[in-house]
């Protein structure tokens, strides 16, 4: 084997980025801020010459090529650029120092070895290169290839090759033994001509059965037979039959879907290009060869991080954290223990988080999903009335698709998702079929792995799903399909809630939309302000509202930033008004309440929560005569009222007609209840039902017959019957965050309701004095004023 000395040089370095030069190349460089002083540095320091060193993405370059400058001057688009000779391979070692501001390393001329082999390698490659050249016409570049007898020039001429890659060019810079840059070219060129073979082949048997007239036809024809032959599917929609019967049979399939595709499969290589019916079979195998078939993701088996990262991600809403928690653990030891299949069906779960708006519902099915390492997917069900959004169209309709949940699992990636059903309780319905109805078999873990979709006709397992259907009243939710679902209630947050959740979520997320920095902080707010914020600017059982309060004040705080104050801003309780303008929400109850009449209830709407103003009065019988609701024992209801509500009414002043003298009420009492009386219920425009508001009715009657007001810090609520008794209602937790929220302090509700205190909030329950009744006596005594308080007010009044 023959080798040379090695020499060592100090070299200016200049990267080359997307190609590999190699030695005998000469290369023309535009002249950038880095070749300019890699070539100045090169004249001062190392006689004109210096190192080509291709540039990596992943990893320094080991070799490069040692370079003289064979000319300056201007490039043919007019910048100035410089010609380079590559002359002999180096490998790169240490950096040094030297003149300019270019990198200097230390570069160690590597030899070219050759063995007794190498004349006889040299002369099979410069015969693949001849021929290769003689396919293109290139003649003049044949007589100079055959007047090169050096064999490590003539492997080094492959850097001017078009068919090798960068990547190839560089691992024949980093090959220092001629024999092995020869073998591997040998085997590449070959190759190369192998293809060109093959294309030709393809060229000359498609033009034998075409005519010439019919040029676009068969540059079609041609393209197919290069996709053929490569084994490229091509552009979407131009796949033919023969392609998609490989996909299928490749793709790994169950067995009833590998069937059912390719009897399709068979039906587009019998159909026509120009019949319709192929572009349907086309977009249906698409649409199966898409899918997560096999695909699942694997759950994370550590509970403990899965509670940190749900913790991480929201304050408070420890039942929806608990039941995700369990559901791993159960998970993980099914695993364990082989389990994972019980029966045909998966361990997945179906939750509804049912709560007022702006309480996290949304967000926090992104957490579980991280939390679980599952991947996430939402599915807007807000206003779809049509059965064919859940169930998919019949391939017989024109422009039939697969339903949304055949979509969501191929946009997830995997068969095991978790898929947010967001907003099912505002599905309608419509003579296009009830889409709920088609819900209850995808939320039932008894059907849902044998779910069919009528676009792709074969059965879907969606027993591995983790389904979280959102919602804000659980009373629009049909009851067949909310007993199929398990209800997780989110009631809302306290005032200490919502200080946490905005100093640890929303105050820096506002920040840094607003351009501002934390750290170090240019405005600053204390929990006071905060807590002012969620109490007197924003009055909801989320944190929507709240969120938007410190947009606005940070909003403001960048402007006073841009006009010149000094920062950070410090914004307590007395700089509110400044920047969000007067409070919205100031305590009423005691204005409300001030006049006998008037009885404070408690309440669940849609948004969570709220206090509620019963108001009776009496008509004098002029009135009533023309009023049209006039004769004796008349009661008019104004607000709204729903059925239920309107028969509470009539309910609490039948009570106190036949029970007011058990109540302390004298006979003037009861005759002003014998005439016509008014009750209303403000905030007219919304509708209300439901027979909570009973003794709240009772109590309000009872004050004005007796002269007494209510207490202006008693709420109440529950349902009455004909006898006093106090019936339980629901939605105690909203009803109690909804009176701390206006300040009340003695709560009245039903016995039967005291086990739901376990799951309001300690701070709630200490900030309240809430008393479990069972008679609605008891309820009236307590709340009315003393008859003294009346007497003596009315005094001073006067």
């Amino acid at each position: 084997m023959n080798t040379v000395n090695t020499e060592t040089l100090h070299l200016p370095v200049l990267p080359v980025p997307d190609q590999a030069v190699l030695p005998g190349m000469v290369v023309p460089v535009e002249l950038s801020d880095a070749a300019d002083a890699a070539i100045s540095s090169a004249q001062a320091g190392s006689d004109g010459r210096l190192l080509l060193a291709p540039r990596l993405a992943d990893r320094y370059a080991t070799f490069g090529a040692v370079a003289t400058v064979e000319q300056l001057g201007r490039l043919p688009g007019g910048a100035r650029g410089a010609v380079l000779r590559a002359e002999s391979r180096a490998r790169i070692g240490t950096g040094v120092t030297g003149p300019g501001s270019a990198l200097w390393v230390e570069a160690e001329i590597v030899p070219s070895t050759t063995s007794e082999r190498t004349p006889k390698l040299a002369a099979e490659y410069k015969a693949l290169v001849v021929a290769t050249l003689q396919k293109r016409n290139a003649w003049q570049i044949i007589d100079t290839v055959e007047a090169i007898d050096d064999p490590a020039l003539l492997a080094d001429t492959a850097g001017w090759a078009p068919y090798l890659s960068a990547e190839q060019k560089r691992q024949l810079l980093e090959t220092t033994d001629v024999d092995a840059r020869l073998t591997v070219l040998i085997e590449w060129t070959r190759d190369h001509l192998a293809e060109q073979e093959v294309a030709d082949k393809i060229a000359g048997d498609v033009r034998k059965g075409m005519e010439k007239s019919q040029r676009e036809f068969l540059l079609r024809q041609q393209l197919a037979a290069i996709r053929k032959e490569l084994g490229d599917s091509g552009p979407e929609g131009a796949d033919g039959a023969a392609d998609y019967r490989t996909r299928v049979e490749a793709a790994d399939l169950p067995e009833d879907v590998a069937k059912a595709a390719l009897r399709e499969v068979g039906k587009l290589e019998r159909a026509s290009d120009q019949s319709p019916e192929s572009g349907w079979i086309r977009t249906w195998l698409d649409t199966v060869l898409e899918m997560p078939w096999g695909v699942r993701t694997d759950d994370r088996t550590d509970v403990a991080s899965a509670r940190q990262v749900l913790d991480a991600d929201h304050h408070g809403l420890e039942d929806v954290k608990d039941r995700i928690v369990e559901y791993l653990a159960v998970r993980s030891r099914r695993a364990s223990r082989g389990l994972q299949v019980v029966g045909g069906r998966g361990s997945g779960a179906v939750l509804a988080l049912a709560g007022p708006p702006g309480v996290g519902k949304t967000s926090l099915g992104e957490s579980i999903a991280r939390a679980l390492g599952r991947t996430f997917v939402r599915v807007s069900l807000g206003g779809v009335r049509d059965e064919a959004e859940i169930r998919g169209h019949r391939r017989t309709y024109v422009g039939a698709l697969p339903g949304r949940l055949v979509r969501a699992l191929t946009e997830a990636g995997s068969m095991n998702p978790v898929v947010l059903l967001d907003e099912i309780d505002k599905l309608g319905s419509d003579y296009r079929g009830d889409p709920s109805s088609a819900l209850l078999e995808v939320l039932d873990p008894a059907q849902n792995h044998t779910f069919r979709d009528h676009y792709l006709e074969f059965d879907l397992d969606l027993s591995d799903v983790l389904f979280l259907a959102t919602a804000n009243v659980v009373e629009n939710i049909p009851g067949p399909l909310l007993d199929r679902m398990e209800l997780v209630q989110i009631d809302g947050y306290t005032e200490e809630d919502k200080v946490a959740i905005a100093r640890q979520h929303l105050w820096p997320r506002q920040v840094e939309r607003a351009g501002l920095t934390v750290d170090p902080a240019e405005v600053l707010v204390d929990d006071d302000a905060l807590r002012m914020v969620a109490t007197e600017y924003t009055r909801e059982a989320g944190v929507r509202q709240l969120e938007r309060a410190l947009a606005k004040l940070l909003r403001k705080a960048t402007v006073r930033l841009a006009d010149g104050a000094a920062a950070p801003l410090a914004i307590g309780t007395a700089q509110l008004r400044d920047y969000l303008g007067r409070p919205r929400f100031t305590p009423e109850t005691a204005e409300r309440t001030a006049v006998p009449g008037v009885a404070t209830g408690l309440a669940v709407t849609g948004m969570g929560g709220d206090v509620l103003f019963i108001e009776a009065t009496t008509v004098p019988p002029a009135d009533t005569a023309t009023g049209g609701h006039g004769g004796r024992g008349g009661l008019t209801l104004t607000g709204q009222l729903g059925d239920v509500m309107k028969e509470s009414a009539q309910i609490a002043l039948s009570y106190l007609r036949s029970h007011g003298s058990a109540l302390g009420l004298d006979r003037d009492a009861l005759s002003a209840l014998e005439g016509t009386v008014h009750l209303h219920v403000p905030a007219g425009a919304v509708p209300k039902d439901g027979p909570s508001a009973g003794v709240t009715m009772v109590t309000a009657l009872a004050s004005l017959a007796t002269g007494r007001p209510v207490r202006s810090d008693v709420g109440m609520t529950g349902e009455v019957t004909l006898n006093g008794r106090v019936l339980p209602i629901g939605g105690v937790k909203q009803k109690l965050l909804a009176a701390a929220r206006a300040g009340l302090t003695t709560v009245f509700i039903p016995q039967r309701n005291e086990p739901d205190l376990d799951d309001v909030p300690a701070e709630v329950l200490a900030a309240l004095d809430v008393r479990p009744m069972t008679d609605v006596a008891d309820i009236v005594a307590a709340a009315l004023e003393p008859a003294v308080t009346a007497e003596s007010s009315a005094a001073q009044a006067a």
